[in-house]
C-alpha cells in the first residue's frame, strides 16, 4: 500500500520535529505526525501493525531517532512503515488521482518570463538619445 503524504503535511511534520528538536517536546511532536494521515489511513496502518496501535508505533519511532536531524526522522517514519508492507511517499505525486498531471504552483518570488528583472533593461522602453 502507497501513503501520500501532501507539502502541507510534511511542512508541518518538519516545522514539528524543528520544535521538538530545539524545546524537546515529542508528545506534540507524535500528534502532528498522526494527525498527517487521514483515518482511513491510520486504519490501514493499525491493520497492518502487529500492536495493532499507530500512536505507541510512533512513540516507538520517536524512542529510535536520535531527535536532532529531522530528515533522519522522515526516513525512519519511511523504514519503519516499510517494514509493514506500506510505501510512504514524501515527495508530491506525478499524478492526481484522475490520472492528469497536477497543476504547478507558481513562486511567488520568481518573476514572469514577460516582466524583466530589476536589473535587466528591457529594449523596447529604452530612449534613444539622438531622437528629440
Amino acid at each position: 500500500m502507497d501513503i501520500h503524504l501532501d507539502k502541507r503535511a510534511v511542512r508541518q511534520i518538519r516545522l514539528s520535529a524543528t520544535e521538538a528538536i530545539e524545546e524537546g517536546d515529542m508528545e506534540s511532536l507524535r500528534e502532528d505526525i498522526l494527525g498527517a494521515f487521514t483515518e482511513e489511513q491510520v486504519e490501514e496502518i493499525e491493520r497492518r501493525l502487529d500492536g495493532g496501535d499507530l500512536f505507541e508505533f510512533l512513540t516507538d519511532i520517536l524512542d529510535e531517532w536520535n531527535g536532532d536531524d529531522v530528515d533522519e526522522l522522515l526516513e525512519l517514519l519511511e523504514t519503519q512503515l516499510g517494514e509493514v508492507g506500506i510505501d510512504l511517499k514524501t515527495e508530491p505525486k506525478s499524478k492526481d488521482e484522475d490520472g492528469e498531471e497536477p497543476e504547478e504552483d507558481e513562486d511567488e518570488d520568481e518573476p514572469e518570463d514577460d516582466e524583466p528583472e530589476d536589473d535587466e533593461v528591457d529594449e523596447d522602453f529604452v530612449e534613444d538619445e539622438d531622437e528629440p
